[in-house]
């Protein structure tokens, strides 16, 4: 890999942004650029992450900040052209193209109907730890800023009790919220979240226990009254077994409000 001559990446970023509205244009010169940045030593290698089907240039952090910095007033200014060309990003499957298709989709303003369609079937589409959690966080930042009612909708849907495929992503999209934006309407997003904490399953263990964290630290009077209630009438008894796993990572002021709910009944 060639050391980075910031003079130089500057101007094939302003080539990329002078393609912005040309996305097949844009995605040729793109792939030049990764190109000239790839290190030939790591390319050569397996994947890093064995859970990732995507190709990567592994593109210095560098050079894809300056990409995004280069192409987000162009994508606030040019909504439709932004997701045209998110979408061609999208479907070259290379990991720096993903994200930077993410990135592209938390510039458009969010009243733009067809963002919420694509976040929910790239969220399910998508293996890759990076480009999720990108997608979780980044590409919502605008709605969580501008419209944070509208994506709680959007979480709504994902936590629906007949979808648990997307309970993690609505559960990693809620994160952001709660702590970034310093949510304080707490009783909707208990509602929401009800259905899955009652159910509780096993493969979802770490992602209850960051949210039960984010909504305590939010308002733990709130959240301890709440779970206390769940712990009462939830009928479901994988609900306990998770809370007891979970129970030594909470705040211990909260553990002690519901150790004994969540206590293993003793053998007669």
């Amino acid at each position: 890999m060639p050391a980075i001559d910031l003079a130089r990446l500057k101007k094939q970023v302003i080539r990329l942004a002078d393609l912005f509205d040309q996305p097949q244009a844009f995605l040729h010169e793109l792939h030049d650029v990764l190109d000239f940045y790839v290190n030939r030593t790591l390319r050569s290698r397996r994947p890093v992450a064995p859970a990732s089907v995507l190709e990567t240039y592994h593109t210095p952090a560098l050079v894809l900040r300056h990409i995004e910095n280069e192409l987000a007033p162009l994508a606030r200014a040019n909504p439709n052209q932004a997701l045209e060309l998110a979408d061609t990003l999208w479907q070259a499957r290379y990991l720096e193209t993903c994200l930077l298709a993410a990135f592209l989709i938390g510039c458009i303003p969010p009243r733009e109907d067809r963002l919420l369609v694509r976040l929910t079937a790239w969220s399910q589409q998508i293996r890759d730890p990076n480009v999720r959690a990108v997608l979780l966080t980044t590409s919502l930042s605008r709605l969580r800023a501008e419209a944070p009612d509208r994506l709680l909708g959007l979480i709504r849907e994902w936590m629906h009790p007949a979808r648990p495929r997307f309970w993690s992503n609505g559960i990693q999209a809620l994160l952001p919220l709660l702590e970034e934006t310093k949510y304080e309407n707490l009783p909707p997003i208990f509602e929401i979240v009800t259905p899955v904490i009652e159910s509780s399953p096993a493969i979802l263990q770490e992602d209850l226990k960051q949210l039960i964290q984010a909504l305590y630290r939010a308002s733990p009077i709130e959240t301890t009254y709440f779970i206390k209630n769940l712990l009462k009438e939830s009928g479901n008894p994988q609900m306990k077994v998770t809370l007891r796993r979970i129970l030594p990572d909470l705040p211990p002021e909260f553990q002690d409000q519901i150790r004994d709910l969540v206590r293993q009944p003793r053998l007669i």
